[in-house]
């Protein structure tokens, strides 16, 4: 099965289309836990411009990443996408409860969570903690003109790119991530 939560109007075929307004496949609140699919059905889950709205408080984020885990098989794609942190996309919107970077979706690895804890570091093992384990697969920052002109044409290296996504705002729109799921 493949799953498209928080779809909105975007109902794509071959998913099983879920959001809590509109008209999805499924009518769901997917605050509302747990949700209703078995253990391990799902081969691919995308999230787009959704999980930014979940989880207004950290239990109920790592809850809904619990759920996420417990309904993917192993090897699951799980598909992300976000607004940028620093772009207006996610500022103005009410309704965003959380920032969500590729950094913070590392916090559900387990190989990452042991590396940190062999290191004596602070990162927050999170997998460990709750018992998911999700592998980052590839994480792309799209920019926001004119940043993306100015990088394609060569006026930008891909340092400067990163210097000023860590200092100014509007430079990346959104990033997309995919996880695998590791069972």
């Amino acid at each position: 099965m493949k799953l498209n939560l928080g779809c909105g109007s975007q109902i794509l075929p071959g998913y099983c289309n879920v959001d809590k307004f509109g008209a999805p496949d499924l009518v769901w609140d997917l605050e509302c836990l747990p949700w209703p699919w078995d253990d391990n059905a799902a081969e691919e889950v995308l999230l787009s411009h959704v999980l930014e709205h979940l989880g207004r408080d950290p239990d109920g984020f790592v809850a809904i990443i619990k759920e996420l885990y417990r309904v993917c098989r192993n090897g699951a794609l799980l598909k992300i996408i976000v607004p940028h942190p620093r772009h207006d996309t996610f500022l103005i919107d009410p309704t965003h409860v959380r920032a969500i970077t590729a950094a913070t979706m590392e916090m559900f690895s387990r190989r990452l969570n042991l590396e940190w804890w062999n290191l004596a570091a602070a990162n927050t093992p999170l997998a460990l903690m709750h018992g998911v384990d999700f592998e980052m697969v590839s994480a792309v920052s799209i920019l926001d003109e004119p940043y993306q002109s100015l990088y394609r044409d060569g006026k930008l290296t891909a340092q400067q790119v990163h210097e000023k996504e860590r200092s100014l705002n509007n430079v990346v729109l959104q990033i997309e991530m995919t996880l695998r799921a590791v069972k």
